[in-house]
């Protein structure tokens, strides 16, 4: 699955290199059919579902917790509580990132200042209607023992086989394989402009600058396509998965943090977007995201500390790339 997992990297990777409309029709053709699986999985599923489990398992954890003390159940303490509510925002948490790809090419983007919000307010919702969908679907059609002892934690799988027997493993195997292949061209396509804008700015090293003859960062795509490569042969993908998660929120929360600070240093600059309810808003988003970094530490640390380790790292590259600046 690893050797797969890279083969896929470099084969997108190189379709990248060869221009940014190739890197967008592949990216507009998963998306699309992705977006449509999906959709198909909800419709066909609301008219497959035999008896429809979705109240049952809804007010279920309601009655254990009227029944709790005539149960056989152990106390935990809150912070256990507050660790498995961490645990199982993971998937969401992953489900949802990405959102803020999208600005990372908006200097290739026509309109930017318009079409980039207006891109990341509709693919964000677009995701978070779909999620709550297949969940409904999932709930709906599964028991909850289905649901708790579904093989390997794969509970679309079990809700595909319910709906159309053996034929929904494949045809959820298909709709993974679709949405993988989009979401890696995605961040391929999105990603190597990091790197690029980085060295621009002197972060980073100044031979990620040029672009190719196709007028993509041809350098810059291929060192991404190396370093992910050798965190595919770092562990499985749930490992990853953790770790990956942990480290994109606290990067969230340095921009979120980055909002206030602007504000506070130089509120004489030009503001094109307003912050909903500020400083509510981040402040809350600081709070919680600090929780879930904390309760991640102390309930996972085999996979958030190698995230943690792999930030750090990064600050003698910054360093390094700064003094052969100054030495240039």
């Amino acid at each position: 699955m690893q050797i797969l997992a890279i083969c896929v990297i470099i084969l997108l990777t190189f379709i990248n290199t060869r221009g940014v409309e190739s890197g967008k029709i592949v990216q507009s053709f998963f998306t699309v059919s992705k977006i449509v699986a999906l959709v198909a999985l909800v419709l066909g599923g609301a008219f497959l579902i035999g008896n429809n489990h979705f109240a049952a398992n809804i007010s279920y954890g309601w009655s254990s917790f009227q029944n709790i003390n005539q149960s056989d159940w152990t106390e935990i303490s809150g912070t256990v509580l507050m660790g498995g509510i961490a645990a199982a925002m993971v998937g969401s948490i992953f489900s949802s990132v990405a959102w803020e790809n999208v600005t990372f090419i908006s200097g290739e983007i026509k309109n930017a200042q318009r079409n980039v919000v207006r891109s990341m307010i509709i693919g964000t919702s677009l995701v978070m209607l779909l999620y709550l969908f297949c969940n409904y679907i999932y709930l709906a059609a599964l028991t909850r023992d289905e649901i708790a002892f579904a093989a390997n934690d794969r509970v679309a799988v079990a809700a595909a086989e319910k709906l159309l027997g053996h034929t929904g493993t494949y045809v959820m195997a298909v709709l993974v394989m679709i949405s993988t292949f989009g979401c890696v061209n995605g961040l391929i396509l999105s990603g190597a402009r990091v790197f690029q804008t980085m060295a621009k700015d002197g972060l980073f090293f100044k031979g990620l600058i040029a672009n190719n003859k196709y007028q993509v960062p041809e350098k810059s795509l291929w060192m991404q396509g190396v370093w992910a490569s050798l965190l595919c042969l770092s562990g499985q993908y749930g490992n990853l998965l953790d770790m990956v998660s942990f480290v994109i929120v606290i990067f969230y929360m340095i921009t979120v943090f980055g909002v206030i600070y602007q504000r506070w240093k130089r509120p004489d600059i030009e503001r094109p977007y307003k912050t909903f309810l500020y400083p509510i808003t981040p402040i809350l988003y600081l709070l919680i995201g600090t929780a879930f970094c904390v309760l991640l530490i102390l309930f996972k640390p085999q996979y958030t500390w190698p995230g943690f380790i792999l930030i750090v790292l990064g600050l003698p590259v910054y360093y390094m790339v700064k003094m052969g600046a100054k030495t240039n």
